[in-house]
């Protein structure tokens, strides 16, 4: 046998060792506390040799990372949960769902804080088709609630051996953190997923010929950094985790639409865009490389 064919046939063998055990990736067994090595050892190997694309390897790479994120990292925070009262209309639920092109929307008693479960569109067709009357609590379906430090990996799980698909996040005190979806976790792994309905969104970070970045807020720190291969100056006494929350801090309170924030180093943020008190958009002056280069370039 050949150097080729012993390469392959080992590759082979390692495949069909790591696909045996991955169908216990999520919801790992007792005899596979292996895997992340089995998963590693086959990452590291050069792709001529290891048998898999580097898609794969990249959905690999996100399974294993999955397995260390919590629900609070992969959740819509408060501000942008979109739901409606028990008492609102169905009109208003139908046009609720085609504004936002959502198929489920989760439902409260008086304030989102007693989330008491959701409407979902395939028990609304019914009634539409048959034009019979219809109110909220006829199609409301359960939803799930879980703390913020849930292991994601551990959500997925539960969510499809329950057959739900929406979970609410309950901090300490009892309130609503959050709200997570089974697609939000799948795209822990798959990356963005997008239907005919979703609108293009600008990317996240948008280097300009002038030397500027436009920036999506909600980016984290890390992303920013690793997107752009810069690092941002530490703050003094406090950790943020978005770009938002980082120039609100720098601000020493909620900035404004147009409002510039001088950074530390040369660097400015300039406000683009705010959704309620939330900085979404932003334009970076003054990024640099470690190198010195400009942002993106050769990146």
């Amino acid at each position: 046998m050949n150097r080729l064919h012993t390469t392959s046939f080992k590759a082979l063998k390692k495949i069909q060792a790591l696909w045996r055990k991955l169908i216990h990736v999520i919801d790992p067994p007792a005899n596979a506390e292996d895997l992340r090595e089995v998963v590693e050892e086959l990452m590291e190997e050069p792709l001529s040799e290891s048998g898999i694309t580097s898609a794969e390897r990249s959905l690999l790479s996100n399974i294993i990372k999955l397995r260390e994120r919590r629900v609070g990292d992969c959740m819509v925070p408060r501000a942008d949960i979109i739901a409606l009262d028990l008492n609102a209309s169905i009109k208003e639920l139908v046009e609720e769902m085609s504004a936002n092109g959502f198929s489920r929307i989760p439902i409260y008693r008086g304030t989102l804080d007693d989330v008491i479960g959701m409407a979902h569109v395939k028990d609304l067709v019914p009634f539409l088709a048959q034009q019979r009357p219809c109110l909220i609590p006829d199609i409301l379906r359960p939803v799930l609630y879980v703390a913020p430090s849930m292991p994601a990996a551990k959500l997925l799980v539960q969510m499809r051996h329950s057959r739900q698909h929406m979970a609410v996040v309950i901090d300490e005190f009892g309130g609503v953190d959050g709200l997570v979806t089974i697609e939000d976790l799948v795209e822990e792994i798959v990356g963005e997923i997008e239907d005919e309905h979703d609108a293009p969104l600008p990317p996240p970070v948008l280097a300009r010929a002038d030397g500027t970045l436009l920036v999506d807020a909600g980016l984290t720190l890390e992303s920013f950094e690793a997107q752009t291969n810069t690092r941002l100056p530490a703050l003094d006494g406090e950790e943020v985790d978005t770009l938002g929350g980082y120039v609100t801090h720098l601000a020493g309170r909620i900035p404004q639409v147009g409002e510039i924030v001088q950074g530390k180093g040369g660097l400015t943020f300039e406000v683009l865009e705010m959704e309620q008190n939330r900085v979404n958009r932003l334009r970076l002056r003054g990024a640099r490389r470690a190198d010195g280069a400009l942002p993106l370039q050769n990146a």
